[in-house]
């Protein structure tokens, strides 16, 4: 009766480590001063995104030139891996966002000419893989101190997590009192955080999937394959390789079908899944008998591809 105890106690404890190991697991975060903090420190630059003009964040110069900047988002760093979170570094990833932006814009399809249309923040975004963008925003008075944290799924851009508190000023540098202030706001941030990441674990992560026929193709989602039509198998895929089968066809027509809310595995072959990682499995499906489809995968962010059949 004792040993049998004993190993009752033994197994509880080999399969209870393993699970709140699991619950313990905290999403990995970038941190960024906010579009607002930027303007109103012209640190804003524009690229020329299909002709028109785009102003955006010009984080390189910020962190560059702005003496604040660095020592706060340290702060907030250090309060959020206190709580668990893996801290990615944006500030290095950031001093070489202009070489990818030029990139980007001598970069187009091979058949139509197309350029690629991705943000400035997009590409950062895809240098610093995160679970999680947290952008922090601050204004210093005589009389006190005011701040905004925002955290957004980098893959959705969905606001996901907030806090704005206020403090009155006092002898301590800048950050400190800024960590100060964010410290009376950090464990309900935190809460918000971890259901959202819960969520992601246990419904896999959200994307979204457009799927587009080139104009000369000889395919498009009406051609039957085996008595049924291409978008009914791409759904079928779909319903094989996303968690719980979850995904939403908001719009559909013969040459056109926007999938939304795509649940994807948070990891695959040991290795954080993306849209394109995704997407790829699809265009590989779509490769093979009896489709033999050729298509062209294109960007937008982590979180939003499309597949374009036809042709590369």
């Amino acid at each position: 009766m004792k040993i049998s105890f004993v190993l009752s106690v033994i197994l509880f404890i080999v399969v209870a480590l393993p699970l709140s190991a699991q619950q313990a697991k905290k999403p990995t975060i970038m941190i960024l001063p906010s579009d607002n903090w930027c303007a109103t420190r012209y640190f804003i630059k524009t690229y020329d995104n299909q002709g028109e003009a785009v102003s955006y964040s010009d984080y390189r110069r910020a962190f560059l030139e702005d003496s604040e900047l660095n020592p706060v988002i340290s702060k907030i760093g250090e309060l959020l891996t206190e709580q668990g979170y893996s801290l990615k570094d944006a500030e290095q990833a950031a001093k070489s966002l202009n070489t990818n932006i030029a990139e980007n814009q001598v970069t187009y399809s091979s058949t139509s000419n197309s350029a690629l249309a991705i943000s400035p923040l997009d590409v950062l975004k895809q240098r610093v893989r995160s679970d999680i963008l947290i952008q922090i925003n601050w204004n210093v008075t005589k009389e006190a101190i005011t701040f905004t944290m925002e955290a957004f799924d980098t893959y959705t851009n969905k606001r996901i997590s907030t806090a704005t508190g206020t403090s009155e000023r006092n002898k301590d540098i800048i950050p400190i009192q800024i960590e100060n202030a964010i410290k009376k706001h950090i464990k309900k941030f935190d809460e918000q955080m971890n259901k959202f990441y819960q969520d992601l674990q246990a419904n896999g992560r959200e994307i979204a999937i457009n799927i587009q026929v080139w104009d000369n193709s000889k395919t498009n989602l009406e051609t039957e394959y085996q008595g049924d039509e291409l978008l009914w198998h791409i759904q079928e895929w779909l319903s094989q390789n996303t968690v719980k089968g979850q995904y939403n066809l908001s719009d559909a027509t013969e040459n056109f079908a926007y999938f939304e809310q795509v649940r994807i595995p948070l990891v695959q072959k040991n290795r954080a899944l993306d849209a394109r990682g995704f997407v790829r499995g699809l265009q590989k499906h779509l490769q093979e008998p009896p489709y033999n489809i050729t298509s062209k995968i294109i960007m937008q962010g982590l979180g939003k591809a499309t597949l374009i059949i036809g042709e590369k």
